[in-house]
């Protein structure tokens, strides 16, 4: 398993989503992105549920006041 870290604090809000969208879709089965953010990425994971359904595990490692990390791991195959 591969765990990359994604800081997207200081990406421009219009591109925070498509960013961690790209950088999603570019998992390995099993690998992991480690989602670094100054708020409750929680719109994210609705998002990534409706258009990616059953892709994705989800497990927040620190949930703010200041900084949340959140353990995205793909779980599906490629196909």
């Amino acid at each position: 398993m591969t765990e990359e870290i994604l800081d997207i604090r200081p990406v421009a809000p219009p591109e925070k989503h498509p960013t961690i969208f790209r950088r999603l879709d570019a998992l390995a089965p099993g690998d992991a992105l480690l989602l670094v953010n100054d708020h409750d990425p929680r719109p994210l994971r609705y998002q990534l549920d409706i258009e990616r359904p059953g892709r994705f595990e989800w497990d927040y490692l620190a949930a703010g006041p200041v900084e949340w990390k959140v353990r995205i791991t793909r779980t599906d195959s490629i196909s």
